[in-house]
């Protein structure tokens, strides 16, 4: 079956839904199998608020842009069906999901949490994990896995999840590098394990059967060594 992801970011008008705060945008890209789809989503939303300057300053959405946008009521289907079933991949999730929430909470339509729909995954979580006591934001984890993020002057859903997709796909695609010769001394950046990232949209290996011939001298082959007095670990139960 195949696996299908979404990796995911809003923008809001501030920190706590508590407080009123709303989201006004939502940026998706979906991956399918590990292999970006182009299948996006991507919304800007009224908040019918005003955003905080400093949530401004972040991500250089302004009050007056957002006037003529849709209201959260108006996208809310269509974006609980395009991530419905997946699993979310998400970078400090419990704020997201936490906004998701209090949007679908303010409907009074009936709407149940995101996790009653999703799977979520945190991808600041598994970064803390694998890097502990090292910065885990999204630019440091750009630098760390060699992600380009030059186009990242301000946040935005939609090009923050582009990254992200990268960053998780680098974390968990890896190939681990084994340096028996290390130095002890060397330092701990050093010590950390090192990644190989895979290209994900890369063709699949090719596997090729042995015919009934080669089959047969494989046989062969294993019967003489079994008669030379030695154990065949191909045959050991």
């Amino acid at each position: 079956m195949a696996r299908r992801q979404i990796v995911l970011d809003t923008e809001t008008t501030g920190i706590d839904p508590k407080q009123g705060h709303r989201i006004i945008e939502i940026g998706c890209v979906e991956l399918v199998n590990r292999r970006l789809t182009g299948n996006n989503f991507h919304v800007y939303i009224n908040p019918q608020r005003k955003s905080d300057e400093e949530a401004i300053d972040v991500h250089g959405i302004t009050n007056e842009f957002l006037r003529d946008k849709p209201l959260f009521h108006q996208i809310a289907q269509e974006f609980l069906d395009y991530i419905r079933g997946a699993e979310l991949v998400i970078h400090n999730a419990p704020f997201d999901v936490g906004h998701m929430d209090n949007e679908f909470a303010l409907l009074n339509q009936g709407y149940q949490k995101t996790h009653d729909y999703c799977q979520v995954l945190d991808t600041l979580k598994m970064a803390r994990d694998l890097h502990p006591g090292q910065k885990n934001n999204l630019d440091a984890l750009c630098r760390r896995y060699d992600v380009d993020n030059a186009k990242r002057t301000l946040h935005g859903a939609l090009l923050d999840s582009e990254i992200l997709a990268d960053v998780y796909l680098a974390m968990t695609g890896g190939q681990v590098k084994l340096n028996l010769n290390q130095n002890k001394n060397q330092g701990s950046e050093q010590q950390q394990k090192e990644l190989r990232r895979l290209d994900s949209n890369r063709p699949p290996l090719v596997v090729l059967q042995a015919n009934n011939d080669e089959q047969l001298a494989h046989e062969e082959r294993l019967n003489i060594v079994n008669e030379a007095g030695g154990q065949c670990i191909w045959r050991a139960e």
